[in-house]
C-alpha cells in the first residue's frame, strides 16, 4: 500500500496506518450497510439526532443541493441514520454505499470525514486522494461529531459530502456552525431539574433579546425589572455562550468572540466585567459556561421554523442578530438564521410572507423574492403592478454596467 503523493497531513497518515493494522481493504467497491429496515427505524426512533433533524435540514439543504452534495447524520458507531441531497449526488453515493444504514466507520470503511471524526472527536475535511478506500477518492467531506450538552459526551456525526467544492475551509465551518445550532437546541430541548416530561421547553432562566439590536437586552423571566441592557462585546459573549451550552476554553471563547488574536488575559476581563453586571450566578469558569439556562428571539425562529412555522418565524425575525457585530461565530449564527429564514419564505409559496420578507432590510433588494412573489399573486391582485415595478427596477439596477474610474 502507498500513499497518494497528496497525503501530507499527520492525521490522515495516522488514519492510513490505523486502517492498515486493522485490515481494511484498499480496494473496498462500498461500505457494507449494517443496518436493515428494521434495526435503522428503530434507532432513527430513539436517537436524540432525531430531534435537530429538521434544523439541520434547514440550514445547510438548500446549500447542499446547490452544491450537488449530500447531507449525512451518523450516529456515534458511525451507522449513517439520514442521508439526503441532490438526487443526482443521491444516485452516485450509493455506489459507494453511502446510505442510511451503512457503517462509515474508520475501522470498517477507512478513512473518511465522519468516521474519522468521529474516531478523534474533531472536526475534520477529507479530500479525494486522502480516503483510504479506492473507491471513495472521487469524492470530498466535511464533518463533525455532534455532542450532548449536558455531558459533552459524542453522539453522532454531521458530514457534507459532495465534490471538490466541499473541500473548502468554509465548508467545514458551516457544518460546524450547524452542529453547534444543533447542540443549543438539544439543550434548550432537555428537561430541567424535576422536569420529567422529556423532551419538553423548559422555560429559561433569563431570556436575550439580540435581533435587530446593537445591544442586546437581557431579562430575567422572574423579574422583568431588572433587565439589563449589555454593550456590544458582552452582547456576543453571550449569545456564543448560549451556542455552546457544554462552555468554552479562554482560547476557544476568544476565537468566536474575536475578530482579531487576543490573549487569555483579555477573555478572562471581559468575562470578569460581564460577570460583575450580571451577578456571580450567571456566569461559570473552567470552562466559561452560562449558568442559568437562557433563551432568545434568535432561538424562537429557529425553532419555529424546525417547526414549520414559517409565518411564526418571520413576525418573531425583527432584524439580523447582532448586525453590527465584529464575532465571527455571530457573524456565522447570523448568516445561518437569515438564510433559513429566507429559504424558508421562498419554499412557502405564500405571496404574503414573501411580501413580508421584502420589507425587511435583507428583502428589500431580493429579486428572487420579488419575482416569486409576483408568480405566485391571484392574477386580480392589486399589489401585482408594484411587485412588477420593484422587479423593473431591480433588474435595471443588475444590468447597469459598473462605472469605471479614472485615475
Amino acid at each position: 500500500m502507498t500513499a497518494p503523493p497528496q497525503l501530507r497531513r499527520a492525521e490522515i497518515s495516522d488514519s492510513w496506518t490505523r486502517c492498515a493494522a486493522t485490515g481494511v481493504s484498499i480496494d473496498l467497491p462500498a461500505a457494507p450497510v449494517t443496518l436493515d429496515e428494521g434495526a435503522l427505524l428503530l434507532r432513527r426512533d430513539t436517537h436524540p439526532l432525531g430531534r435537530v433533524r429538521p434544523l439541520l435540514e434547514d440550514v445547510l439543504g438548500d446549500a447542499v443541493h446547490d452544491c450537488e452534495a449530500v447531507l449525512a447524520l451518523g450516529d456515534v458507531d458511525g451507522h449513517l441514520l439520514w442521508v439526503s441531497g441532490a438526487r443526482a449526488a443521491m444516485r452516485r453515493a450509493e455506489r459507494i454505499g453511502f446510505v442510511a444504514g451503512s457503517n462509515w466507520d474508520e475501522r470498517v470503511a477507512g478513512t473518511n470525514a465522519p468516521g474519522t471524526a468521529l474516531r478523534l472527536d474533531t472536526p475534520l475535511v477529507v479530500r479525494g486522494g486522502e480516503h483510504y478506500v479506492d473507491a471513495v477518492r472521487g469524492w470530498s467531506c466535511a464533518a463533525t461529531p455532534i455532542h450532548d450538552p449536558a455531558t459533552r459526551s459524542v453522539i453522532g456525526v454531521l458530514d457534507v459530502t459532495g465534490g471538490p467544492r466541499i473541500a473548502i475551509p468554509q465548508t467545514l465551518a458551516m457544518v460546524r456552525a450547524a452542529a453547534r445550532m444543533a447542540e443549543a437546541e438539544l439543550a434548550r430541548l432537555a428537561p430541567g431539574p424535576g422536569d420529567d416530561t422529556a423532551p419538553g421547553r423548559p422555560p429559561a432562566d433569563v431570556r436575550l433579546e439580540a435581533l435587530g439590536r446593537t445591544e442586546a437586552l437581557l431579562t430575567p423571566t422572574a423579574d422583568p425589572a431588572r433587565a439589563v441592557r449589555l454593550g456590544p462585546r458582552h452582547s456576543e459573549m453571550l449569545v456564543v455562550l448560549a451556542a455552546h451550552p457544554g462552555g468554552l476554553t479562554g482560547t476557544e471563547l476568544a476565537e468566536l468572540v474575536y475578530p482579531h488574536p487576543v490573549g487569555d488575559a483579555t477573555v478572562r476581563a471581559e468575562v470578569n466585567r460581564l460577570r460583575a453586571l450580571l451577578g456571580p450566578e450567571m456566569l461559570e469558569s473552567r470552562p466559561y459556561r452560562l449558568r442559568a439556562r437562557l433563551g432568545g428571539d434568535w432561538c424562537d425562529v429557529r425553532t419555529m421554523l424546525a417547526d414549520g412555522d414559517v409565518e411564526g418565524a418571520l413576525r418573531t425575525y425583527s432584524g439580523r442578530l447582532l448586525p453590527r457585530s465584529t464575532s465571527p461565530a455571530v457573524e456565522a449564527l447570523a448568516a445561518d438564521l437569515e438564510w433559513a429564514l429566507r429559504a424558508a419564505v421562498l419554499d412557502s409559496g405564500r405571496p404574503d410572507l414573501m411580501a413580508s420578507w421584502t420589507r425587511t432590510a435583507a428583502g428589500a433588494d431580493d429579486l428572487e423574492m420579488w419575482t416569486a412573489q409576483h408568480h405566485h399573486l391571484p392574477a386580480t391582485s392589486p399589489l401585482r403592478p408594484m411587485v412588477a415595478a420593484q422587479i423593473a427596477r431591480l433588474d435595471r439596477e443588475l444590468a447597469a454596467p459598473t462605472p469605471v474610474r479614472r485615475r
